[in-house]
């Protein structure tokens, strides 16, 4: 498969979404249902309030998210993601078998890296 000499701009705006701190850990968490603010905070322990904050608002803007207010006492938030939010399933799921059929030489890469550092010091 020959690929588009136009890719690399077009996939850009997904890859600076996805390149952010977190991100795709916020998403796998998204993917398996609706979550509040402070569940979140939790299963991403330590992410900050702050930083969690702006990466929803970021999926929000960006029509990947939906956030809905529950008033009442107490009040509480849930995100969801949105059709296109989950549009993003197939990539992840292609992510992890590419890890499972060739991750080990990645790691192994890494280790000799990490291995070679230290012999320098």
């Amino acid at each position: 498969m020959e690929m588009d000499q136009s890719c690399p701009g077009k996939v850009e705006p997904i890859l600076e979404i996805l390149d952010s701190k977190w991100m795709i850990l916020l998403l796998f968490e998204l993917f398996n249902g609706n979550r509040r603010f402070g569940e979140l905070r939790r299963r991403l322990h330590p992410i900050s309030p702050k930083t969690l904050t702006d990466r929803l608002r970021l999926l929000e803007e960006k029509g990947l998210v939906t956030r809905t207010l529950y008033p009442g006492v107490p009040l509480h938030v849930e995100y969801d993601l949105t059709a296109a939010g989950k549009g993003l399933q197939p990539i992840f799921a292609a992510m992890w078998t590419w890890t499972q059929e060739y991750g080990a030489y990645l790691r192994k890469e890494s280790d000799k890296a990490e291995e070679e550092a230290e012999k320098v010091m």
